[in-house]
């Protein structure tokens, strides 16, 4: 069988998070509880990072930002703008499938609280490492809030402060791809008015038009 150098489903690099996800697999026996694999087209020009799987969303469906807020806004913004085939990500099995872009985490694995610490980060970066390698010539990387947009960073090897994230900012990378660096859609933004449906949809589009794939 050929391994998949960008997942390991059966990773346990990070102690923490492995033992976490060890607690979660009594506590909710029905969830997915592993490392979450990207979703959507491999061969894609468009690849969203988010931050890491949420305990009642990917953690329990096995699928990136479905079953939480932040998928909500996230895959109707999807559907009006082409991007995938339904407005509602409701399960892994649901035959929902992305048009033109994939979907993965900075951190494969659920974190406590939903934060990684920095090592996490780090010890989870090649496989976005990996992932970004294989997208083609010219490809949009958009990153969901600051973690994301450090993790991509990281895997160019390029120091953090050498580009900052602001939201709709447009990132020229090493190798001609870009990052559109997008204020992630959680709850917490959305309900805050630092994100509206109108500022999402405005910079997903710019990251759409961006990419190859149009």
């Amino acid at each position: 069988m050929k391994l998949n150098p960008s997942f390991d489903l059966n990773c346990t690099r990070c102690p923490r998070l492995d033992s976490y996800l060890k607690s979660q697999r009594i506590r909710y026996p029905k969830y997915f509880n592993l490392p979450v694999p990207s979703f959507g087209d491999p061969n894609a020009a468009m690849l969203i990072v988010g931050l890491a799987p949420g305990q009642h969303g990917a953690n329990a469906s096995g699928r990136p930002f479905t079953g939480d807020h932040a998928g909500i806004i996230l895959y109707r913004t999807l559907f009006e703008l082409g991007l995938c085939t339904k407005a509602d990500s409701i399960s892994a099995a649901d035959n929902l499938e992305l048009i033109g872009c994939r979907i993965t985490n900075a951190v494969k694995c659920l974190p406590p609280q939903n934060k990684p610490t920095t090592q996490e980060v780090r010890t989870c970066n090649n496989y976005l490492r990996v992932e970004i390698s294989l997208l083609p010539a010219g490809a949009v990387i958009f990153a969901l809030g600051g973690i994301a947009h450090g993790a991509v960073l990281r895997a160019y090897d390029l120091t953090l402060s050498s580009y900052s994230f602001a939201h709709g900012q447009v990132h020229n990378l090493p190798d001609s791809k870009k990052m559109v660096d997008s204020y992630h859609c959680s709850r917490y933004n959305t309900n805050t008015g630092r994100l509206t449906s109108d500022m999402f949809k405005d910079v997903l589009t710019l990251a759409r038009d961006l990419s190859p794939n149009e």
